[in-house]
């Protein structure tokens, strides 16, 4: 998902795809992204031959500087989020060169839209996608950012997976980016960022928090099969197991339905202290293994610098550096 200046009008329209990540590797990949988050500022900088971590920090926000929703203005303390936003880019440089910006997952609404067809060219494509979204977003469709990738149902059927933003709240971010000479190439949900840390085979359930806000999401292969975002009633260290259980038996239960058969494993982030206590529960109650993020086989391969990211729940980061962000 884009909406500078340069990016507003391209879209991603990929077939076939092998992976979701084809859609992410489609857009610009500067080697510096920007993560602003409702607790926090960071960014990271990878190296462009090697992609090993060249540079990152992180900066706690106030609580309430930023309020993610995809409906109400976001930003409401902006110049606590410009100046931690300085002193992140005081310890990780070359910002004016441009950027990939992550915005919270409330903010982008995701959508798996079944279609007997779509037209390939994007200024055909774009009404019909805005016209099936009315009745499914609560803004004016009219006013918005959205970006799209063809993939195949299980019975071979044409989905589109579309991602939608409110160009307004888009703009607060990218405001927020350019009161410090940086220029934003590519706006994107944080967890979005992160899907290609998951596992290649089979079907992985992600449990990702961030503040209050609930992600859940199941891939299987070539397929984005379940997307959905909630925010929660607290954060991790004041919720109780059964209602990260409730919020995600829906998921789980559609995806059982769809495709006929269980997750294979499930990937958590963002959980922190009480990880445990959120791994025993979900280990109970869908009996497949339970793991961080951090835990999976292929990033064995990182750095330790960028290993070390992932523990610190900066998997956003990661996941685009790994989709080819250098």
């Amino acid at each position: 998902m884009t909406s500078s200046p340069n990016l507003t009008s391209q879209f991603y329209d990929l077939a076939p795809v092998r992976r979701i990540e084809r859609w992410l590797t489609s857009m610009p990949h500067p080697p510096l992204v920007v993560d602003i988050a409702s607790t926090h500022v960071a960014a990271a900088r990878w190296g462009k031959v090697n992609r090993s971590l060249e540079s990152y920090a992180v900066e706690p926000l106030p609580m309430g500087a930023v309020l993610p929703s995809p409906v109400e203005m976001n930003v409401a303390q902006p110049d606590a989020v410009r100046s931690a936003l300085r002193r992140v880019f005081s310890r990780v440089s070359g910002h004016e060169h441009g950027l990939v910006l992550l915005v919270p997952d409330l903010v982008v609404r995701v959508f798996i839209l079944p279609f007997d067809s779509l037209p390939r060219r994007a200024d055909e494509a774009l009404p019909l996608l805005r016209w099936r979204l009315k009745k499914s977003v609560p803004f004016d469709v009219d006013e918005t950012v959205v970006s799209w990738m063809r993939q195949a149902g299980k019975e071979g059927n044409l989905e589109i997976v579309t991602a939608v933003a409110r160009q307004k709240i888009i703009r607060e971010y990218e405001e927020i980016v350019e009161a410090s000479d940086a220029k934003v190439g590519v706006v994107l949900s944080s967890t979005l960022a992160a899907l290609p840390l998951m596992e290649d085979d089979g079907a992985s359930l992600l449990v990702r928090m961030s503040g209050k806000t609930l992600t859940t999401v199941i891939v299987r292969g070539a397929n984005l099969c379940v997307y959905r975002s909630t925010d929660m009633a607290s954060e991790p260290a004041q919720l109780e197991p059964q209602s990260l259980l409730d919020e995600i038996f829906p998921a789980v239960a559609y995806y059982q339905d769809t495709w006929g058969g269980a997750v294979d494993r499930v990937r958590l982030s963002g959980l922190g202290a009480r990880e445990d206590v959120f791994r025993r529960a979900l280990s109970e109650e869908l009996k497949c293994p339970v793991g961080s993020i951090a835990e999976t086989e292929g990033h064995l391969h990182l750095d330790s610098g960028t290993r070390d990211l992932l523990h610190q729940n900066l998997d956003a980061l990661v996941g685009w550096m790994v989709n080819g962000g250098s």
